[in-house]
């Protein structure tokens, strides 16, 4: 579960021209600095679903598209060849820019772009708040609600769209 893109200031970051279907890009990385001379560039990903990093896969940003060549895990972060990218140089443009790609189709998963904005209900049928954002927290991603209530998502029982439904324990949102 990650969050929307967003183009940082002076729009990079969401491409011009638009990929296949038109669909909304999602932010699920970005290039931290190329990696040697032959156009590796260390990548941080903010996507916990693995096909991101097949070979093959495709990555957008600023205009252009990017397919994976190889990526490979070392020291803590993802190192990436990306087709078209072969030198120091190429990499180097590269640096700071986030990695957008289309959304994947998982009707089970619980998507952040699909849950903001949601209206938040317990089982009871109470209306709790609507979904103003989701915060990474190692213990379990929380729902902020816009009054400032955090729900952490191992609560959500149900959700469709524009709507959860969460089983809190009594108490936490008192």
């Amino acid at each position: 579960m990650r969050r929307r893109a967003q183009a940082p200031p002076g729009g990079v970051g969401v491409p011009e021209d638009e990929p296949p279907g038109g669909e909304e890009l999602l932010e699920v990385g970005s290039v931290v600095r190329p990696h040697g001379l032959s156009g590796e560039v260390v990548v941080e990903f903010v996507t916990n679903r693995p096909e991101r990093l097949e070979s093959g896969s495709l990555l957008y940003t600023s205009g252009r598209e990017l397919r994976i060549r190889t990526a490979r895990w070392f020291s803590g972060r993802w190192l990436v060849c990306f087709d078209g990218v072969g030198d120091l140089e190429a990499a180097e443009r590269l640096r700071g820019m986030p990695l957008l790609a289309l959304p994947l189709s998982d009707p089970e998963a619980l998507w952040v772009h699909e849950l903001i904005g949601s209206a938040v209900r317990s089982v009871a049928g109470d209306e709790l708040g609507t979904v103003r954002s989701v915060l990474a927290n190692p213990a379990s991603d929380l729902l902020e609600l816009e009054g400032g209530s955090l729900v952490p998502v191992r609560f959500v029982v149900e959700h469709g769209p524009k709507s959860v439904v969460v089983d809190v324990p009594p108490g936490l949102m008192d």
